[in-house]
């Protein structure tokens, strides 16, 4: 296939194609904590679509390596879907924290509540998942193939780089996304359509990676078009990113003893319900006046952290000082010693160090 020329779907896609990544699946896909190896489906153990759907969720914008402790945290505490939904949404935030994206931890206790109330059992098709709180087309799809057999078109990140250097697609992305899912879904075979998603995302992860694909070892060299250019990690094409904004704020440490003052955002919103500092608004412009502090102590500067959001970059500068009283508002004292079991997200975890690290 020609550089430049728009790619064709298949519409029958060689049998040897399938077979060759059904084959490499079996001898050389991932054992996860949440999958149902080939093996073990052959002597009847079928995926649990809980645990499925939780791992889903923690795999959006996150890595398996990363996903997994958090994955065995929660199954641990909420072994069923029911026990999630009749937790509190601040336990799960808390068990959350430190995983990001946490509109995700909200939709997925939104969604097992809707699951439990309507006895604990997952749809099984694609449209039934697709009506549940917070469940997209990718998950829909990924529980429907890997639970229940269905024929569905599964294409995250890792799917889309094999699908764009298959095809050789020169469509950038995020603008190829539909190319890329039409391109994948003759693909999907009638049989083991699970086996398939999953074999498809582990091609992606660990052999048709974004550098240095070990080529030699693909299932699908034989048909794939980047392969026979000089360089296959052009694919996928990606659009030129502009530069993030910065925002800017100021994060309080106020300390009594060994303890630190804390509080709860508000539910809605970016970290929506998330344990923080004591914090200004996130603003583009310079902070000046300088904000009014949540207490009257003698606050001085601890220094500044930053963090990448997925659309802005976020500097805080923090300000440690010794109550004198409890400060205004709503909050608690927290021992310093416990700060990583707080719940604080990531952002207000880096603040909280920067708080205690000596002057």
């Amino acid at each position: 296939m020609k550089r430049g020329r728009r790619p064709q779907a298949i519409e029958r896609p060689p049998e040897r194609l399938l077979r060759a990544l059904l084959a490499w699946y079996d001898r050389a896909g991932r054992t996860l904590p949440w999958r149902v190896r080939p093996e073990d489906r052959a002597r009847g153990v079928r995926a649990d679509p809980y645990r499925v759907w939780l791992s889903e969720v923690m795999l959006q914008q996150t890595t398996a390596a990363t996903a997994a402790p958090y994955y065995a945290r929660f199954l641990d505490r909420y072994p069923r879907v029911e026990v999630l939904a009749g937790a509190p949404l601040e336990d799960v935030l808390a068990e959350w924290a430190g995983l990001g994206y946490y509109a995700r931890a909200r939709n997925l206790h939104a969604c097992a509540k809707a699951v439990a109330a309507a006895g604990g059992r997952f749809p099984d098709t694609e449209d039934g998942l697709r009506a549940l709180p917070g469940v997209g087309p990718y998950t829909a799809a990924a529980v429907a193939a890997v639970c229940f057999d269905r024929r569905a078109n599964v294409v995250d990140g890792n799917v889309e780089r094999v699908i764009a250097r298959l095809f050789a697609v020169t469509t950038p992305l995020p603008a190829a996304k539909p190319e890329l899912r039409s391109l994948a879904a003759p693909l999907v075979p009638p049989a083991r359509p699970g086996d398939h998603a999953q074999a498809l995302m582990d091609l992606g992860a660990t052999v048709c990676t974004p550098r240095n694909p070990a080529c030699g070892a693909c299932p699908w060299s034989p048909w794939c078009a980047a392969f026979r250019t000089p360089d296959p990690t052009v694919f996928p094409v990606k659009a030129k990113k502009s530069a993030k904004p910065v925002r800017r704020g100021v994060a309080y440490f106020l300390r009594r003893g060994d303890a630190v003052w804390l509080r709860r955002r508000a539910p809605t919103g970016l970290l929506g319900g998330m344990v923080e500092l004591p914090t200004t608004d996130w603003v583009d412009a310079p902070l000046v006046p300088a904000p009014a502090a949540p207490a009257r102590a003698a606050w001085r500067d601890a220094g500044a952290v930053r963090h990448a959001f997925s659309h802005f970059a976020l500097e805080l500068s923090v300000k440690t000082a010794e109550a004198r009283a409890d400060p205004r508002g709503e909050g608690w004292w927290h021992a310093i010693d416990d700060l990583d079991r707080a719940g604080l997200s990531s952002v207000m975890l880096k603040a909280a160090r920067r708080g205690t690290a000596p002057s």
